[in-house]
This record gives C-alpha cells, sequence and structure tokens, in this order.
C-alpha cells in the first residue's frame, strides 16, 4: 500500500467517524428515557420534576440537538468522552480499565482458535472426501449451528460446576479465569476459519506449482507448509483482522455469561443503564477499532505477499 493510499484510508476513517458520531448522538438524543433522571437514581436521589429540569438545565440537555451535538464534538476531539451517569467516572477511563481485560482475552482466543482450526483446516483440504475430511467438516457444522451462549454455559457447567476447575465467575486477573469465555469464543471462530482454510488450501493445491513440485519430487509437508500454507495467508489475514477488531470491540454475551469485566459487558450495563455517554463512547471506540485493524491488515499484505508490492 503506497503512502498515497494510506493517507486515503485515514482520511476515509476521519470522515466515517465523524458520521458514526452523528448518528450514535441523535440516535441516543432521540432515544426513551431521561439522562437527567439516571444520574439523579445512580446518586440515591428521588428524582422529582423539578430536581429533573434543574439537573437537565446544567448539563444543557435542554439545548437544541445541534447545539448538543457541536459541544459533545468538540470535547471528544479534546479526549474528554463526558462523564458515565451511572457511574459517575469518565468514559474514557472506564473504556481504558476494561480494555485489557478485552486485550488479553482477544489474544488468549484468537490463539486457541488458530492452533485449532490451521492443522484441522490442513487436514481436512489434504484427506479431502475422507472420513477425517468428514469428521473434521463435522465439526465446523457443529460450531456455526450453536449459539455461544449455549457453548459458555455448557462450558461452565461441565468445567466449573460438575468438575470444579474454572471459576464460575471471572475475575479476569489471570490466567484461569480466561480459560472459559477464551475456550467459548474459539469454539465458534475455529470452526469458520478452518472452513476458510481447508477453501484457501484446496485452491492452492490445484494450482500448478504444487504439481510441479510433487513432479520434482518435493515431500509433501515441505510442499503444505513452505508454499502453499504461506499463499493462503491473504484471506485469512483479513478474516484475523474482522476478529480481532469484533473481539477487542467486546463480545457481550460471552463476557455477561462469565461475569467477565470487558469492554462488551460494560457496554450491557450502559445499556441497562440508559448511561448515554457511555453508549456513545463505546461505539466510537468499536468503530475505530475496526477501521483502524482494517487498515493494518491492508498494510501487512505488502510484507506478507511480495506479489502485493507489484501491483504498486
Amino acid at each position: 500500500m503506497t503512502p498515497k493510499r494510506i493517507l486515503y484510508r485515514i482520511i476515509q476513517i476521519i470522515t466515517v467517524l465523524f458520521g458514526i458520531s452523528f448518528m450514535t448522538f441523535l440516535l441516543m438524543y432521540i432515544a426513551p428515557g431521561n439522562p437527567a433522571q439516571s444520574i439523579l437514581l445512580a446518586s440515591g436521589i428521588m428524582p422529582t420534576e423539578e430536581k429533573v429540569q434543574n439537573l437537565m438545565d446544567l448539563l444543557g440537555l435542554n439545548a437544541p440537538f445541534m447545539t448538543q451535538y457541536i459541544g459533545w464534538l468538540e470535547n471528544v476531539l479534546h479526549g474528554n468522552l463526558g462523564v458515565s451517569y451511572s457511574l459517575n467516572k469518565p468514559v474514557a477511563d472506564l473504556l481504558l480499565v476494561r480494555l485489557w481485560p478485552t486485550l488479553r482475552l482477544t489474544l488468549f482466543s484468537m490463539v486457541l482458535m488458530v492452533m485449532i482450526s490451521v492443522p484441522l483446516g490442513m487436514l481436512s483440504a489434504v484427506y479431502k472426501d475422507s472420513w477425517i475430511d468428514n469428521l473434521i467438516r463435522g465439526y465446523t457444522f457443529l460450531g456455526v449451528s450453536v449459539p455461544n451462549f449455549w457453548v459458555g454455559l455448557l462450558i461452565m457447567l461441565v468445567f466449573s460446576v460438575n468438575l470444579g476447575i474454572l471459576p464460575v465467575i471471572c475475575s479476569g486477573g489471570d490466567f484461569i479465569s480466561m480459560i472459559g469465555p477464551s475456550m467459548t469464543l474459539a469454539f465458534a471462530m475455529s470452526a469458520k476459519y478452518t472452513r476458510q482454510v481447508r477453501t484457501v488450501v484446496l485452491e492452492e493445491l490445484n494450482q500448478d506449482y504444487v504439481v510441479g513440485a510433487r513432479a520434482r519430487g518435493i515431500k509433501e509437508w515441505r510442499i503444505l507448509w513452505c508454499n502453499v500454507f504461506p499463499n493462503s495467508l491473504l484471506p485469512l489475514i483479513t478474516m484475523f483482522g474482522i476478529s480481532v477488531g469484533s473481539l477487542l470491540g467486546g463480545t457481550a454475551v460471552v463476557e455477561v455469561i462469565f461475569s467477565y469485566p470487558g469492554l462488551g459487558n460494560l457496554a450491557v450495563s450502559a445499556i441497562t443503564s440508559n448511561d448515554y455517554n457511555l453508549i456513545q463512547g463505546y461505539v466510537l471506540w468499536t468503530a475505530l477499532i475496526y477501521m483502524m485493524i482494517n487498515l493494518l491488515v491492508d498494510i501487512s499484505y505488502n510484507f506478507i505477499d511480495p506479489r502485493m508490492r507489484l501491483k504498486r
């Protein structure tokens, strides 16, 4: 990717972020509920009509929509995402505190997923239409069909309740507490990636360079890992980037089931408590992650596949 192309993508990211910020603020503006009432309830104060109106005047919530949006946007551009109505803490601080547990969960889940999907996908492609292939494909069908919350509850029942190996409530502060949610996330992702690995490897195995390598007597394992697999990386890395962005944004269902203190759990708490500032900050954060991860993935193509540099 050329510097001009990178600059264009950065401008595109900024433009999209402005659009997302406007739509998010608009949806929060027209959403039912009253932020002033939520603040008073969180503070243990009975929200009378007079107190609600006074607080709305103090916070500028009675101002016209564009006035509120421009004021909020100016604060965001200075790194101020506002204060959480329900927790009475800066939104930026809350997101940063929850970032590290989610980051660790993301990395652990992705490593576990790669350890499962790459060998299974390669085996399924090499032994196409055999009993091994059918068994692996059956696993992938099961993985993409079963919802995450059911897998999480099953893992909790077996490993936490029956065997007592894993904690029921995950603190996010140690390795053991990440195993349950990581297994849940890796199960569904590994099924999708296994099918993708199988598809791209089968396409590469039908290429002429593979036939030529076999004709020269090169060992099959060397062809697979030194030629076929590197040439299959581009579509896998694209999926990898999307998955990382999704997990860093927080996987709400899994985090809620295991009481994991991540971004997804924080987002659910914000929605249930009508914490508009926290919801807006979370949406902006998630959008930024997705677009930055995709930009990094596009840039990495030049280093992973030399053929991409020839198209510059």
